[in-house]
């Protein structure tokens, strides 16, 4: 049988971890570059663009132009996605830890 206080502990420590993963969240950012610089691409936290800079030497070069982009974008997604599970399994063991 569960303990009622247990479990009040448990979920008070849930909201608790909840709180600051969201305050990490919107402090943090993502950078990713691509073909040496020529792209570079900023997220936020929520994964929204906050900075995209593009050399001019690739404005005449449509093709390579996309395929930085698709290169940059996918990096600091990918980033963005890792450091979302990682948050996710350091809840998990924070709140594991507090029974």
């Amino acid at each position: 049988m569960y303990d009622t206080d247990d479990m009040s502990k448990i979920f008070d420590k849930f909201k608790e971890i909840t709180k600051n993963a969201k305050q990490e969240v919107e402090n943090l950012v993502f950078k990713a570059s691509a073909g040496g610089g020529l792209v570079d691409i900023s997220i936020s936290g929520h994964n929204e663009i906050i900075e995209l800079n593009i050399d001019d030497e690739l404005l005449n070069d449509k093709d390579s132009l996309q395929i930085l982009l698709i290169s940059v974008i996918n990096d600091v997604l990918n980033q963005s996605k890792t450091n979302q599970q990682t948050q996710a399994m350091n809840m998990f063991n924070d709140i594991t830890k507090s029974k």
